[in-house]
């Protein structure tokens, strides 16, 4: 059986696992279709939002990003792991124990103001679009190398399966589907892994492996991989060469803005008991885990077969051949993800840092003129059991599994926006009349629009798909977060406070990200770039904690300079701060 029939039978297979699954927990109600009737368990609804969370820039672009710089992108595990952390701990319960169903709603609330709540709709749409752009860029990878179609094909066949399976089911039909997304991805990610490392290192568990000796030359992985890249120019693979500065604030942006993510938030609110939201939020680090601690192996070992194919004897001989290239590459140029340009004339393909300097003289002397291969970082994880000559039911298994991570997160993103559009827009404030029926029906129209939105942003992107979701976390890091933890934490931010902080923060963050990436991700519109940033270091995928710490500073002397806290804000408070039960405190 050729490589195309197998990838569309296991491909096949699990979709139609998914929409049959949608098809039968289609949600009957609004409680269904916002929270799954409150009825998951803590288990269930972990798998859920590892599969949630762990999205196309996990699954496709994270490894691929740890691959092509390697030790100063290991702020990407440590921000988005780290948010977890912040959110069992400081968000998930108390949420769920105001009993809501959305971030808005509670903002509202807590707020006492219908303006706060418009406004935590406009936040979380801003932030949820910007981060399905970067799931739909995923799709279209996916897509369009294993459907072998070019990547716009791939983008509008994706949004059609998202559309059937996400539209019909609601948060029930998404919960379950997504448990099976995550069996799926986890399958997927896995087994190349235990293959890729048995080949190069000869551990079966990919993480001892990465610290484990290369078998071909005896050395230690990363010391091989460390004199490869250097040999070609690039900075060493274990060495801190980004600026430090960027890197703290880009590691607690991606913190924050993940706890403040709402298609995450909303995923504590399905769970029958408050104790099941911290508990849930365990078992979905745990999940996580198991992919997040494999992913600096994977991007390492696959950065070591990259260059082995290119330079098949050694960094120091002959290139290979471009007439001899694999299928593997021959199957991704189809794509236009993976591309080769002969700027020499000797039909081998050069590979290295012609941005080096120091380089500059070696690649002279061997009659090179420019780096002669671009490799699209986001096809990496995609293109690994490839590259590494695995058989061909993993390739198809990992085509599943990088669909199955896109589809997920864009599903839980679509619902996100859709509940805050129906419930929070048009039944919280411009039709409190509306039935329950027509609630369903603004719903799914709302998220069928979104999706048609991302699908013609995601044609073109502002970045790799791991950019793009860095943008939205720090979005939803200098908007949603300080509103949600000074609504919890604190009885003296009132109503004009949080208003002034979440704009503020939203405001300053989005046109500190059009300055650098175009004005609403329209190309030639920037006015600075990553590499030379408008305020000192600071990339726009890092101003997010910037952001947040001028919501938090406005929010404070606004509230202080205008009325106090109505009291019944204040007991609303301390009932979802203390726990039910508890007495006063007593002086032994």
């Amino acid at each position: 059986m050729d490589q195309f029939t197998l990838n569309l039978l296991v491909v096949g297979a699990t979709f139609a696992l998914y929409i049959g699954i949608a098809i039968w927990a289609r949600a009957g109600s609004t409680s269904e279709f916002y929270a799954a009737g409150r009825g998951v368990h803590p288990v269930t609804n972990g798998m859920a939002t590892a599969a949630d969370w762990m999205s196309a820039a996990s699954f496709i672009s994270m490894a691929g990003l740890i691959a092509f710089t390697g030790y100063d992108n290991s702020s990407f595990l440590m921000g988005w792991t780290g948010g977890y952390v912040l959110l069992a701990l400081l968000l998930a319960p108390y949420l769920r124990k105001f009993g809501k169903f959305t971030v808005p709603e509670f903002i509202g609330d807590r707020f006492y103001s219908p303006t706060a709540r418009m406004v935590a709709v406009i936040c979380l749409i801003v932030a949820s679009v910007t981060y399905v752009i970067g799931q739909m860029t995923g799709v279209g990878v996916a897509f369009s190398r294993f459907l072998e179609v070019d990547n716009a094909t791939g983008l509008f066949i994706g949004a059609g399966v998202v559309f059937c399976y996400a539209v019909l089911g609601g948060m029930k039909g998404v919960t379950y589907t997504q448990v099976a997304q995550y069996c799926v991805l986890i399958t997927a990610y896995t087994i190349p892994a235990v293959f890729i490392s048995l080949q190069l290192t000869g551990n079966p568990i990919p993480g001892l492996g990465l610290f484990g000796e290369h078998v071909a030359s005896g050395e230690p992985l990363l010391q091989k991989l460390d004199g490869l890249v250097q040999e070609l120019g690039f900075a060493s693979y274990t060495g801190h060469h980004a600026d430090t500065l960027n890197m703290v604030l880009f590691t607690i942006s991606l913190m924050i803005g993940t706890a403040g993510l709402p298609h995450v938030i909303m995923r504590f609110f399905t769970v029958p008991k408050v104790a099941d939201a911290r508990w849930s939020a365990g078992w979905t680090l745990v999940f996580i885990a198991l992919l997040y601690l494999t992913a600096p192996a994977v991007g390492a070992m696959a950065r070591v077969n990259l260059i082995d194919t290119v330079y098949p004897n050694g960094t120091q001989s002959e290139p290979l051949e471009y007439e001899q290239r694999p299928d593997w590459m021959k199957n991704w140029e189809i794509t236009g993800l993976l591309k080769f340009e002969d700027k020499n004339g000797d039909g081998r393909i050069q590979w290295y840092n012609d941005g080096s300097e120091a380089y500059a003289a070696t690649a002279a002397e061997r009659g090179w003129q420019g780096s002669e291969l671009s490799v699209n970082r986001d096809i990496l994880v995609l293109a690994n059991p490839e590259i590494a000559q695995l058989p061909g039911w993993v390739i198809a298994v990992v085509a599943a599994g990088g669909l199955a991570a896109a589809l997920s997160t864009a599903a839980g993103l679509l619902l996100a926006i859709s509940s805050a559009v129906s419930h929070d827009l048009f039944k919280g404030q411009l039709t409190p009349n509306m039935s329950e029926k027509s609630e369903l029906l603004t719903a799914r129209i709302s998220m069928a629009v979104a999706i048609g939105v991302a699908t013609y942003l995601g044609l073109n992107p502002p970045g790799f798909a791991a950019q793009t979701v860095a943008l939205a976390f720090g979005l939803a890091a200098a908007s949603l977060f300080p509103a949600l933890m000074m609504g919890i934490f604190s009885k003296t931010i009132n109503n004009k406070g949080a208003v002034a902080g979440m704009l503020v923060g939203l405001v300053t963050t989005l046109i500190y990200i059009f300055l650098h990436k175009g004005w609403f991700f329209i190309p030639g519109t920037n006015t600075f770039d990553d590499s030379d940033p408008l305020l000192l270091t600071i990339k726009s995928t890092s101003f997010g904690a910037v952001g947040a710490a001028l919501n938090f500073v406005t929010a404070y002397f606004v509230s202080k300079s205008t009325e106090p806290v109505p009291q019944d804000i204040v007991e609303l408070v301390e009932s979802v701060r203390i726990p039910k039960g508890a007495g006063a405190a007593v002086d032994h």
